[in-house]
């Protein structure tokens, strides 16, 4: 597997486990909040709700770590994943912010095509 699928890989796995930290455990908080544009209000409204998407985005990352982890191996894991995260932001830019396309579905194409060349 190429360095720079692998740079890319572990970076939006990184991304990923930043964002279960945002909405698992800061989103109540001022940090949480500017992350995210809320207001006091609606971010302890939507607390439980917001910590069950950091536990998926955490199921992502683990997933991307995992393929890591198989090395060449785990081609067809990190595939998955990268999919899967490339489809969650096309769905997030087109139904919450366009911010989320290029923090998802661009790194996650990136990867994609990064891990295609390095067949």
């Amino acid at each position: 597997m190429s360095l720079v699928a692998t740079i890319i890989i572990a970076l939006l796995a990184l991304i990923h486990v930043y964002i279960l930290v945002l909405e698992m455990f800061l989103w109540d908080t001022p940090k949480g909040r500017k992350a995210f544009g809320l207001t006091p209000e609606f971010s302890a409204a939507t607390k439980v709700l917001a910590a069950n998407q950091g536990l998926y985005n955490g199921f992502l990352a683990a997933g991307l770590f995992w393929g890591l982890w198989l090395g060449a191996e785990g081609f067809a894991v990190k595939v998955f994943f990268l999919a899967c995260i490339l489809v969650a932001g096309l769905y997030g830019a087109a139904t919450s912010s366009r911010k989320i396309l290029f923090v998802q579905a661009v790194p996650a194409t990136l990867g994609l095509i990064a891990l295609w060349f390095s067949r």
